[in-house]
């Protein structure tokens, strides 16, 4: 049965347990946080010091609220957090976020068994201990601990991010408004005392404002249920996953940093291979698939058309292709060349990749696009611009914006460079195109889009 997790990211109200007055507190960080992000429901403290915090007056106990509260934060020294869960099952408490650690991570088996006890006997959601907690930006929940100032604060889109550790966690949070996409919810796990991988994953499989799952994990805690779920959820939305633990030593640290059984890397790999999943070797992997996977559709067929405006990119961007088992570079129809040949200067061979020179700007781009997006033996585009050459500019960003909103075949940019360029990617990226900054970055989305959807639509 699938368990809801709606009282965690849609709550009407929340406590938060260790709310402090102190600024380097866990408790004052979190607090800020929700009145930061704007959270429009009620926020109750809980300190047994009766002093005002932030001007709110703190409450002793969960249990002298008289609202039922939909989620509970938990950020106080382990010793101490058996005692206050029972309180929030007394109290009736719907769901749990427990940021504290010092359990299993560090060997306290036996106080992480007490607490999933706790939670089984109230029926309480409880997330973590040893996390980061969850984040929402549409609800405008955010139980993490990290200072505003130091993230930068994506947008609202529909990727969805799991992460057992809250480090990468954090790392990931930091990078995703870079990459140009938006974030539907963030959910850091931690030892996952109660509330597994599984359980998040499967909630997300029927969340509406998820279209894309990503996952860093680094053990898998219910193998049994974790394979009856892999086996229908890609038909349902891609799961892109980095799994750590490669190595015997790997593993070894993932005991110790958030007491996962890591288990055979090799079993885990088959696995996600087998049931479709998107595996990725690295963070850098993670983004670049997160960016595909939200903005593009199902492409048709692996066949690839390349325009550029750089003749060395094109070459490096056709290896990329080649090397790949299952991209090729597109022949250019007759019809195609034909068109192209009444627009191009005698410079440009028409033949792909398509080099439009180095004087290229949005004109000669426009010319060449419109015949390739409609050419029937092309199923895919990747679009290079060297923002350094003396026709591009704001107008050919502009162009490659407005064709991309008439096609439905997957286009991606591959652009490199400092700050004009940068400027560039910011403005294209916020219109929905996935721009990447290496010819290899850009081929292994392409082919992780294509393989994604193979398996998606194989009839069993």
């Amino acid at each position: 049965m699938t368990r809801d997790l709606t009282p965690l990211f849609k709550p009407k109200n929340v406590a938060i347990i260790g709310a402090s007055a102190d600024p380097e507190k866990v408790g004052h960080i979190i607090l800020l946080n929700y009145i930061n992000e704007g959270y429009s429901g009620k926020i109750y403290l809980v300190n047994k010091n009766p002093a005002e915090i932030l001007g709110m007056k703190p409450y002793k106990s969960v249990l002298d609220i008289k609202e039922r509260l939909d989620c509970v934060v938990i950020a106080i020294p382990a010793p101490a957090v058996p005692e206050v869960l029972e309180e929030c099952g007394k109290a009736k408490a719907k769901s749990v976020v427990l940021i504290s650690g010092g359990f299993a991570e560090i060997g306290n088996v036996d106080l992480q068994s007490q607490i999933s006890a706790i939670a089984k006997k109230y029926n309480i959601v409880l997330v973590g201990p040893n996390c980061l907690g969850i984040m929402d930006p549409r609800s405008r929940v955010n139980t993490l601990f990290l200072p505003a100032y130091k993230l930068s604060k994506p947008k609202i889109g529909s990727v969805s991010f799991v992460a057992q550790s809250g480090a990468v966690g954090s790392v990931i949070l930091d990078l995703i408004e870079g990459e140009g996409f938006g974030l539907s919810k963030f959910i850091s796990y931690g030892n996952a005392a109660d509330v597994d991988e599984t359980d998040i994953m499967e909630y997300l499989m029927n969340d509406d404002e998820t279209k894309v799952i990503v996952m860093y994990i680094e053990g898998i805690k219910r193998g049994k249920a974790f394979l009856e779920l892999a086996r229908k959820i890609t038909k349902v939305k891609p799961v892109i996953i980095l799994k750590a633990g490669r190595t015997a030593a790997g593993a070894t640290a993932a005991l110790s940093h958030t007491a996962a059984l890591a288990g055979s890397y090799e079993a885990h790999e088959a696995v996600f291979r087998q049931f479709g999943f998107t595996i990725a070797n690295d963070l850098v992997d993670l983004l670049f698939y997160a960016k595909i996977f939200e903005s593009e559709r199902a492409p048709k067929g692996n066949r690839i058309a390349i325009i550029t405006n750089g003749g060395g990119a094109g070459v490096l961007t056709t290896d990329a292709i080649s090397s790949s088992k299952y991209l090729k570079l597109a022949e250019l129809s007759e019809e195609t060349k034909a068109t192209l040949s009444k627009t191009m200067p005698p410079l440009v061979n028409l033949r792909n990749p398509l080099d439009l020179a180095g004087d290229a700007g949005d004109k000669r781009y426009h010319d060449a696009l419109y015949p390739i997006i409609n050419d029937p033996n092309i199923d895919m585009i990747i679009v290079i611009i060297l923002f350094q050459t003396p026709g591009a500019d704001s107008k050919l960003a502009a162009e490659v914006i407005e064709l991309k909103e008439t096609i439905e075949k997957p286009m991606v940019i591959i652009s490199v460079g400092t700050q004009y360029t940068e400027m560039h990617k910011i403005m294209m990226e916020s219109s929905g195109l996935p721009v990447y900054d290496s010819p290899r970055s850009a081929a292994m989305s392409l082919e992780a889009l294509l393989r994604y959807y193979q398996y998606k639509n194989h009839k069993d």
